[in-house]
């Protein structure tokens, strides 16, 4: 293998769980893969021009898909906790993006290395979140089934937007990337990480300080930002279903942006008219997180323009 030179720049790509997945005809595991290449061609565009990257991504349709599975098998197998199912997604889309990019370095005769760690990551389990569990997750159900499994099973569950029941759980933030060390190490050796895929498999401590596994989902952009900051990333970029962010998204009035500061983006976002809770406010969050804890760069943009929001041509960019 051949390392980076001196020059080559770190950054963190965070890419969606939804990118995975371009429409509900094209949800297998197959369309999953080509998906996966679509984007991996921007991130190995980027890397040819001098970057390392670690890249994170989500995993929450996947989850549900491990989930749904578990529930329909109930009668003949045992159920998949869901610390497990972000261990398995991790190595699977892991795997997805491992493949890809080496195929994509081959092709063009770069010799770079992709690993996968499989990730933990701390949370506090005196969180508030464990006290207000608001994450929705898994299939939908009538209030009947929901109920039931509130009793048998301890779940919290709610109606979900007027379209079903659903199971609810904590969405705790992240406080410590268990195997950072690890990523670093890789990053140092040259290589490209695929890391805290799914925010991260969510951990607790105990008294001692052994790890244990909890039901919880942790954001997958909290925990990119944190990553970015421990490693001391350039860049993190955010890659996302939009070319740019957008003020007064979905409304007739929307625009734009190209550059907004800390300060810019902690208005619009206490506006409370321009960030949705379900999509762009907790990325502008986390992307706060970064900046006012020593990042230096943010870009918000789609896999297929990241060259040129490299080139500052498009995408959203973020600054002190």
């Amino acid at each position: 293998m051949t390392a980076p030179d001196s020059k080559d720049k770190l950054a963190v790509v965070a890419i969606g769980g939804n990118s995975l997945i371009s429409d509900k005809s094209h949800m297998t595991v197959q369309d999953q893969y080509a998906a996966a290449h679509e984007t991996c061609i921007h991130i190995a565009d980027m890397i040819e021009h001098g970057w390392t990257v670690a890249i994170t991504h989500g995993n929450g349709p996947q989850v549900g898909f491990i989930l749904r599975r578990s529930e329909l098998s109930a009668h003949e197998l045992h159920e998949v906790p869901l610390d497990a199912c972000d261990a398995d997604t991790q190595g699977s889309i892991g795997y997805a993006i491992q493949q890809n990019l080496y195929n994509e370095f081959r092709r063009r005769g770069m010799k770079r290395t992709v690993a996968t760690v499989v990730t933990q990551v701390e949370v506090d389990p005196r969180d508030p979140a464990f006290e207000n569990p608001a994450k929705p997750i898994g299939a939908f159900m009538t209030e009947e089934v929901a109920r039931a499994k509130q009793k048998s099973d301890g779940w919290n569950v709610c109606m979900d937007a007027g379209r079903g029941w659903r199971r609810v759980v904590p969405s705790p933030k992240p406080i410590r990337i268990v195997e950072e060390a690890a990523i670093g190490n890789l990053l140092d050796a040259g290589m490209i990480v695929v890391a805290a895929g799914g925010g991260g498999i969510p951990v607790v401590a105990d008294e001692e300080g052994n790890l244990k596994g909890t039901a919880a989902v942790i954001d997958k952009d909290y925990t990119s930002s944190l990553l970015a900051r421990r490693i001391g990333a350039d860049l993190l970029l955010v890659a996302t279903a939009v070319e740019q962010v957008y003020l007064n998204f979905g409304k007739p009035d929307q625009k734009p942006v190209d550059r907004l500061t800390v300060v810019e983006a902690k208005e619009y976002l206490a506006a409370g008219s321009h960030f949705s809770e379900g999509s762009m406010a907790p990325k502008i969050r986390a992307i706060i997180e970064f900046l006012e804890h020593g990042g230096k760069k943010v870009i918000v943009t789609d896999p297929p323009s990241i060259e040129k929001a490299l080139q500052g041509e498009t995408g959203t960019h973020f600054t002190p």
